[in-house]
């Protein structure tokens, strides 16, 4: 039975589904733009969404924004402003609060960051990927690396100084060197935050179905170790398996999402999850996911794709899922606030866990190991196991 003495902090997610072009390892819900985007009918339909989600968080604040897709900066700035003057008028949150929006590097999207930054949006999540062309194009980039070195060079000059450079690693013949000078060049270029993690081959990508020759198990530990300490040495500290910040400006939005807080999901596929004090239960649920018919339910309950309640069981390892990602852990007393249940319901797991020196378990923290990180999906199916054997 679940019982909650405090509802966890509430985020706010917008999908946007377009993007130029679907890169061949992508499985996030991004369509390919080939006609004019449609704008105003778009932020009419993510207005009207959120409003038919309120009366479930009325009297709660949002912590975070954050702009996915896709690629939300092919919006205009004037489609951005409308939407967080809009979002301003309707939500509960700081003037301080951090807006992230995730950018191409590419010279259209680069050109309008001073004007995205007027809007209100503080903290950009650019989409670099590689510093090498050699790369780019066997990721089906759009964008050049000269284009990526503008970009946040482009960052810094209009005052977004908080962003976060995306770079992945063991790309298709990639090689240490080339691996290290990628990290090189993301550290020259001083952003507050670098998300660093290895190319997957996910399902339902044109990877899956025709997957590239990728370095193997050695190497691919090799450019892990190696980056990861170059990067401690430049001040960048790992607080996340892929995330690396620098004088503390972890992501407010991502932290969240470890922590097992809630979130609004608003657009086309966006999933949300929010707890209930009332219900005692937790809720999830996902929006449609084709735009055009994202766009013709907007405001109708026809806009749900589906929803479920999570179990005490889902519930559990959902919140381990998530907080073993993090490098310091979590403090023992979240998991009771944040999923309304008690930890002995997980004692002997954690307990397990520990025997194997998977996790560090103290009075007030649960925290992976060394061991635990680089096993962590051995480490979160321990719990899944769990949740398997309750059922």
């Amino acid at each position: 039975m679940q019982h909650f003495t405090q509802l966890p902090p509430l985020a706010l997610y917008l999908h946007f589904p377009w993007c130029v072009r679907k890169c061949p390892y992508c499985d996030f819900n991004s369509h390919e733009a080939k006609d004019a985007l449609p704008e105003a009918a778009y932020i009419d339909a993510l207005l009207q969404d959120l409003e038919q989600e309120l009366p479930a968080i009325w009297g709660r604040s949002i912590v975070s924004i954050f702009m996915g897709g896709g690629t939300p900066s092919l919006f205009s700035p004037e489609a951005m402003d409308r939407l967080l003057s809009a979002l301003r008028a309707r939500l509960n949150f700081p003037a301080n609060i951090e807006i992230t929006m995730e950018a191409n590097p590419g010279t259209i999207e680069r050109d309008k960051f001073a004007e995205f930054r007027a809007a209100g949006i503080n903290r950009l999540s650019i989409g670099v990927q590689s510093f090498q062309d050699e790369f780019l194009t066997k990721l089906g980039r759009i964008h050049s690396a000269r284009d990526a070195i503008r970009a946040a060079e482009t960052a810094h000059k209009v005052g977004l100084e908080n962003f976060n450079l995306d770079l992945m690693y063991a790309l298709p013949g990639q090689t240490l060197p080339q691996a290290q000078a990628d990290i090189a060049t993301a550290i020259d270029l001083y952003p507050s935050h670098i998300s660093y993690y290895q190319l997957t081959i996910e399902p339902n990508t044109f990877f899956y179905h025709q997957p590239p020759t990728l370095p193997d198990d050695e190497l691919t530990h090799d450019i892990e170790t190696r980056n990861r300490a170059r990067l401690a040495e430049a001040g960048y500290v790992r607080y996340e398996i892929s995330a690396y910040a620098r004088n503390n400006q972890r992501c407010v939005h991502n932290m969240n999402y470890w922590q097992f807080g809630d979130y609004l999901g608003i657009g086309a596929g966006a999933h949300g999850k929010l707890s209930d004090a009332h219900q005692q239960q937790i809720s999830r649920s996902w929006k449609v996911k084709n735009p055009r018919d994202y766009l013709a339910s907007a405001g109708t309950p026809q806009r749900i794709g589906g929803s479920s309640i999570l179990s005490a069981e889902d519930t559990s390892f959902e919140f381990m899922l998530n907080a073993l990602r993090l490098i310091d852990g979590v403090d023992t007393a979240l998991f009771e606030q944040h999923t309304g249940l008690s930890l002995s319901q997980i004692e002997d797991t954690l307990a397990r866990a520990q025997e194997r020196e998977l996790l560090e378990l103290r009075t007030n923290m649960i925290r992976p190991t060394p061991r635990g990180l680089d096993y962590l999906n051995d480490l979160t199916g321990m719990f899944l196991q769990e949740t398997a054997d309750a059922g």
